[in-house]
């Protein structure tokens, strides 16, 4: 599957048709995520669009050498002015013009030179709003832009939002869609989209270009995922010929890492236990753990890929990292065997990709309880996966019924032919066809 026309020339349209552009990455936001906002920030800029790119919570300190970095806002800004608008008559002109502030009212005082200012004059309105459009990215639901999203539900319902995503959990909200399943990231999805856009293609400059290899290197774990495609590798090679800095990007997300982030590392590795019979690891990091390593939660990420899903005999590997602001995030990933997105969205409605997916929990009582509890209800989610598959495998396959030999066809005054003997084909009944396949009868 790849971007249709329609959906990419409906994508330009709405891109050229609004100013004011508003984009933002999921809450708890990855390289992918970052630097796909930052590439369209910078794409949109170079057509003279004003752009506003979000980052939903605590900037990352690991990815600073990003290319647009110094951009990123915290918050959105939904304040809209109010106008007032005094049609002058002709030949009229002002003298002074003051306001007051008295009793949670505001006084605006315009004194004209000459003559008087009649209420008729007088017309209010509303400005223009802060923004006209919102690109979400990477992002597979809506409420995955997490506070962002819920404290400004006003704003996602009267502006119109351009989805580009590559999950194939996307819920496909929004009025328009970007979506590819079949890309490795979602700055692989930018990049088939800036492709085909001769005004965008333009204007990949090697930092655009560094950005999008960043999403591509760090979601495909430097193509050692499943994710990876023949394409992922064309796309990889073509941007370095655009001047993406790869060792640049090797260094800071890979090559550098706070002790902070190697002390709860460690703490995971200690952490780690494994239930041979379902084949499925896990470890867990909770609140207490990150505040005396002094670490955030977001440097649990590479955990998983880096050291617990390395570990043998197992299908599912699990992560579990208690949030600051609440809730638990399960990180997930798996072998061929397990489709983990499937996994996440029967227990707890999560998603994501076929090996890498996961889900969250708003709130509990207890961290490591919860975390017991996770691991029991995907192992009985599981067993019952592979009842169904077991179930399945042994259903017989269906006995095909020889068709009758259709007659010769005969010319016109010909003579009879003599036909070899041929043995005559029963036909079976239905009755007795389940008799073989039952061995009954």
């Amino acid at each position: 599957m790849s971007l249709s026309t329609a959906s990419v020339q409906a994508a330009l349209k709405v891109i050229e048709q609004h100013q004011r552009i508003l984009i933002i990455p999921h809450a708890n936001v990855d390289p992918d995520g970052l630097s796909s906002a930052l590439a369209c920030y910078a794409i949109f800029q170079s057509l003279g669009k004003d752009v506003t790119v979000i980052c939903p919570d605590t900037l990352p300190e690991s990815l600073q050498f990003m290319p647009g970095f110094e951009k990123l806002e915290r918050e959105i800004a939904e304040n809209t002015d109010f106008v007032i608008t005094i049609n002058m008559e002709e030949g009229m002109e002002i003298d002074k013009l003051r306001y007051s502030v008295e009793d949670h009212r505001v006084n605006i005082i315009v004194v004209p030179k000459h003559g008087g200012i009649r209420s008729q004059q007088v017309s209010l309105k509303e400005g223009d709003p802060k923004y006209d459009l919102i690109v979400t990215v990477d992002t597979a639901d809506i409420a995955l832009l997490g506070s962002l999203y819920k404290d400004h539900a006003d704003l996602f319902g009267s502006v119109p939002i351009l989805n580009i995503d590559h999950h194939i959990s996307n819920t496909r909200f929004g009025q328009l869609q970007l979506i590819d399943p079949t890309a490795a990231s979602a700055t692989e999805v930018l990049y088939a989209w800036f492709l085909q856009v001769p005004a965008f293609r333009d204007n990949i400059s090697p930092d655009i270009a560094t950005l999008l290899l960043t999403g591509l290197i760090t979601d495909t774990r430097s193509f050692q995922n499943p994710n990876t495609t023949p394409r992922s590798l064309e796309v990889a090679a073509e941007l370095l010929e655009m001047g993406a800095r790869q060792q640049e990007i090797i260094q800071h997300v890979y090559k550098t890492k706070p002790l902070s982030t190697l002390k709860i590392w460690g703490r995971a590795l200690n952490r780690i236990q494994m239930d041979s019979v379902a084949r499925i690891v896990w470890s867990s990091i909770g609140k207490d753990d990150l505040a005396e390593m002094e670490a955030t939660s977001k440097e649990t990420q590479g955990i998983l890929d880096e050291l617990i899903s390395t570990i043998p005999d197992a299908d599912i590997y699990v992560l579990f990292t208690e949030l600051e602001e609440g809730g638990l995030k399960a990180s997930m990933r798996s072998t061929a065997a397990v489709d983990v997105s499937q996994l996440a969205g029967r227990t707890y409605g999560g998603g994501g990709h076929a090996r890498a997916a996961g889900f969250k929990i708003p709130a509990f009582d207890n961290f490591q309880l919860q975390v017991l509890e996770c691991i029991r209800t995907l192992k009985e989610e599981l067993a019952r996966q592979r009842a169904e598959e077991q179930e399945r495998d042994v259903l017989p396959a269906p006995v095909p019924v020889p068709a009758p030999p259709l007659p010769a066809q005969r010319t016109p005054n010909a003579e009879p032919e003599s036909k070899p003997h041929t043995p005559t084909v029963p036909v079976l009944q239905e009755r007795d066809i389940l008799q073989d396949l039952t061995g009954n009868g």
